[in-house]
């Protein structure tokens, strides 16, 4: 949670909600977690998202490469 008169501490997870609802929920019906998890959409969006979509805010790459990139 952010600090009291400092509402940036929540933008991280704020975009990535945001991301989550545009990109994998919308236009999709999920009846409840265990029909969400048989499907296994959702572990397939997570991978595709930290190891395939590329993030502006990243130098244009992914989660993974970032990382790797930021490491050496």
């Amino acid at each position: 949670m952010s600090a009291k008169g400092c509402p940036y501490d929540n933008a991280v997870a704020e975009t990535t909600y945001k991301t989550f609802k545009t990109e994998f929920i919308k236009g999709k019906k999920f009846e409840n977690l265990p029909q969400l998890k048989l499907k296994c959409e959702l572990f397939n969006f997570v991978n595709w998202y930290n190891n395939r979509r590329i993030h502006g805010s990243l130098n244009y790459l992914t989660p993974v490469e970032f990382r790797k990139w930021q490491s050496t």
